[in-house]
């Protein structure tokens, strides 16, 4: 196993490149109630209830040699 510190030690080269992928699953949430407008000195309201609209994952990939990231839902 290569660490990450051995990685940034390693030579560039364009024909062997060293990446690195990292997954983070989400939960999409869906709002089920409308704000209620702001009055003159106070804040806009919003409830906290939502409803749970699917889930999804973000991948991001890294070539750290050469600087280089891209992130893809």
């Amino acid at each position: 196993m290569v660490t990450l510190l051995v990685v940034h030690q390693l030579f560039n080269d364009p024909k062997c490149p060293v990446i690195c992928m990292d997954e983070q699953p989400i939960q999409l949430l869906k709002e089920t109630r409308i704000p209620l407008s702001a009055k003159p000195g106070q804040l806009e309201s919003v409830d906290y209830e939502y409803e749970r609209n699917g889930t999804a994952n973000i991948f991001m990939f890294t070539e750290p040699l050469f600087g280089w990231r891209k992130t893809v839902i």
